[in-house]
């Protein structure tokens, strides 16, 4: 399938578009991967990756994903400090995104990647994860995914509040190969709140391509 992001694409009455999303969590060893349902009802997580800085590997995969689920929009969350200042891990993630930018387009598929501040996301998901009884050492398998769900459900539901897209969009690039980054503007969305995702949902025994171990 090549061109625009699949059939779910037809708009909402409330001027967002209408289909599966997909939200990411982007780490410096490990990407989270979460997903909503057509009707932006519920986001939840789908599967945690390792970084793979030399080949890039996972922004691949995320591409297969996208494809695969038809999805129409992803959201990339942008980590801030707590006064909105912007340090490594928000280059990180905005080089990210443009590396996801370039792959979709390589893979002759269209679908905006859009930047949306995350401010406590990895913090709340570690919470939630205590709160559910989940020991700190089983954290690492499905922090990220739960991250990714704090990410994708604040979008969604900024969305449906708003009537209208959220997040800034990373733009494309027109040139260069996969590994170059492209200049983005600031992202100017509200600070993430704490998810109604159940953790308790997630599988700890999943491994970072998704299958049971």
């Amino acid at each position: 399938m090549s061109g625009t992001a699949g059939s779910s694409t037809g708009r909402s009455g409330a001027g967002y578009p209408r289909g599966v999303k997909l939200g990411v969590d982007v780490g410096t060893v490990r990407v989270g991967l979460a997903c909503c349902d057509p009707d932006g009802i519920l986001a939840t997580p789908v599967r945690t990756l390792q970084r793979d800085v030399k080949k890039n590997y996972d922004v691949r995969v995320l591409v297969r994903e996208a494809r695969e689920r038809s999805a129409v929009e992803i959201f990339v969350g942008l980590p801030r400090t707590m006064s909105g200042a912007e340090r490594s891990s928000a280059e990180m993630a905005r080089s990210y995104a443009a590396l996801l930018v370039q792959a979709l387009a390589d893979a002759d598929y269209q679908v905006p990647v859009r930047m949306i501040d995350e401010r406590l996301s990895t913090v709340t998901a570690h919470q939630s994860l205590h709160a559910a009884g989940m020991s700190s050492r089983g954290h690492r398998a499905v922090v990220d995914q739960v991250a990714a769900v704090g990410i994708l459900q604040h979008a969604i539901e900024m969305e449906k509040s708003r009537g209208s897209t959220v997040g800034t969009v990373v733009p494309g690039q027109q040139s260069g190969a996969m590994g170059r980054a492209a200049g983005m503007t600031q992202a100017k969305d509200g600070v993430i709140s704490p998810s109604t995702y159940d953790p308790t949902k997630c599988d700890p025994n999943k491994n970072e391509q998704g299958r049971s171990i």
